[in-house]
Protein backbone atom coordinates (compact mmCIF):
# COMPACT_ATOMS: atom_id res chain seq x y z
CA UNK A 1 0.00 0.00 0.00
CA UNK A 2 1.10 3.52 -0.75
CA UNK A 3 0.51 6.61 1.37
CA UNK A 4 -1.66 9.68 0.89
CA UNK A 5 -1.97 13.00 2.69
CA UNK A 6 -4.43 15.89 2.62
CA UNK A 7 -3.05 19.22 3.78
CA UNK A 8 -5.28 22.17 4.63
CA UNK A 9 -3.49 25.09 3.03
CA UNK A 10 -4.30 28.64 4.10
CA UNK A 11 -2.60 30.43 1.21
CA UNK A 12 -3.96 33.37 -0.80
CA UNK A 13 -7.08 31.21 -1.15
CA UNK A 14 -7.94 28.39 1.25
CA UNK A 15 -7.68 24.99 -0.44
CA UNK A 16 -6.76 21.41 0.36
CA UNK A 17 -3.68 19.74 -1.16
CA UNK A 18 -4.49 16.12 -2.02
CA UNK A 19 -1.33 14.03 -2.51
CA UNK A 20 -0.82 10.41 -3.55
CA UNK A 21 2.55 8.67 -3.15
CA UNK A 22 3.47 7.26 -6.56
CA UNK A 23 6.73 6.47 -8.34
CA UNK A 24 8.91 8.07 -5.66
CA UNK A 25 7.03 11.37 -5.56
CA UNK A 26 3.77 12.89 -4.34
CA UNK A 27 1.32 13.36 -7.21
CA UNK A 28 -0.58 16.47 -6.15
CA UNK A 29 -3.85 18.28 -6.72
CA UNK A 30 -5.23 21.49 -5.19
CA UNK A 31 -8.89 21.02 -4.20
CA UNK A 32 -10.51 24.44 -3.57
CA UNK A 33 -13.64 23.15 -1.79
CA UNK A 34 -12.04 20.24 0.06
CA UNK A 35 -11.92 16.49 -0.50
CA UNK A 36 -15.46 15.05 -0.69
CA UNK A 37 -16.57 12.96 2.28
CA UNK A 38 -20.08 12.11 1.01
CA UNK A 39 -20.83 9.57 -1.72
CA UNK A 40 -21.10 10.89 -5.28
CA UNK A 41 -19.94 14.36 -4.24
CA UNK A 42 -17.68 15.83 -6.95
CA UNK A 43 -14.99 18.41 -6.39
CA UNK A 44 -12.75 20.19 -8.87
CA UNK A 45 -9.09 19.20 -8.38
CA UNK A 46 -6.33 21.15 -10.14
CA UNK A 47 -3.20 19.10 -10.77
CA UNK A 48 -0.04 20.85 -9.58
CA UNK A 49 3.61 19.85 -9.75
CA UNK A 50 4.78 16.70 -8.00
CA UNK A 51 6.24 17.20 -4.53
CA UNK A 52 9.11 15.41 -2.78
CA UNK A 53 8.12 12.51 -0.51
CA UNK A 54 9.35 14.34 2.61
CA UNK A 55 6.55 16.88 2.04
CA UNK A 56 4.18 14.12 3.26
CA UNK A 57 4.82 15.22 6.86
CA UNK A 58 5.02 18.98 6.34
CA UNK A 59 3.05 21.26 8.63
CA UNK A 60 3.92 24.87 9.31
CA UNK A 61 4.41 28.23 7.65
CA UNK A 62 5.58 28.86 4.10
CA UNK A 63 7.19 32.32 4.16
CA UNK A 64 5.74 35.36 2.38
CA UNK A 65 7.19 35.64 -1.11
CA UNK A 66 7.61 31.86 -1.40
CA UNK A 67 5.42 29.71 -3.66
CA UNK A 68 2.32 28.69 -1.65
CA UNK A 69 2.98 31.18 1.18
CA UNK A 70 0.72 30.56 4.17
CA UNK A 71 -0.10 27.99 6.85
CA UNK A 72 -0.19 24.26 6.09
CA UNK A 73 -1.82 21.70 8.44
CA UNK A 74 -2.23 17.97 7.92
CA UNK A 75 -5.99 17.38 7.62
CA UNK A 76 -5.84 13.62 6.98
CA UNK A 77 -3.35 10.92 6.09
CA UNK A 78 -3.25 7.21 5.61
CA UNK A 79 -2.75 4.60 2.92
CA UNK A 80 -4.41 3.94 -0.39
CA UNK A 81 -4.80 1.00 -2.72
CA UNK A 82 -4.66 1.74 -6.46
CA UNK A 83 -7.40 -0.19 -8.25
CA UNK A 84 -6.97 1.07 -11.82
CA UNK A 85 -5.35 3.89 -13.74
CA UNK A 86 -5.52 5.30 -17.26
CA UNK A 87 -4.89 8.69 -18.81
CA UNK A 88 -8.55 9.56 -18.16
CA UNK A 89 -9.10 8.24 -14.63
CA UNK A 90 -7.53 6.93 -11.45
CA UNK A 91 -9.57 4.64 -9.18
CA UNK A 92 -8.36 4.03 -5.62
CA UNK A 93 -9.45 3.21 -2.08
CA UNK A 94 -8.43 5.48 0.80
CA UNK A 95 -7.83 4.27 4.34
CA UNK A 96 -7.29 7.39 6.41
CA UNK A 97 -8.49 8.73 9.75
CA UNK A 98 -11.20 10.86 8.08
CA UNK A 99 -11.33 9.65 4.50
CA UNK A 100 -12.33 6.05 3.91
CA UNK A 101 -13.64 4.30 0.83
CA UNK A 102 -13.38 4.38 -2.92
CA UNK A 103 -12.58 7.50 -4.89
CA UNK A 104 -11.98 8.39 -8.49
CA UNK A 105 -10.02 11.17 -10.15
CA UNK A 106 -11.46 11.82 -13.62
CA UNK A 107 -9.44 13.91 -16.06
CA UNK A 108 -11.45 16.72 -17.66
CA UNK A 109 -8.95 18.86 -19.58
CA UNK A 110 -5.46 20.27 -19.15
CA UNK A 111 -4.78 20.18 -15.38
CA UNK A 112 -8.45 19.95 -14.36
CA UNK A 113 -9.75 16.76 -12.75
CA UNK A 114 -12.88 15.80 -10.80
CA UNK A 115 -12.33 14.09 -7.43
CA UNK A 116 -15.36 11.92 -6.69
CA UNK A 117 -16.28 9.88 -3.60
CA UNK A 118 -17.81 6.62 -4.88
Amino acid sequence: MSRFVVQEHHARNLHWDFRLEKEGALKSWAVPKGVPEEKLLKRLAIQVEDHELDYMDFEGEIAEGEYGAGTVKIWDRGTYKLESESQKSILFELKGKRLKGKYSLVHLKAKQWLLIKL
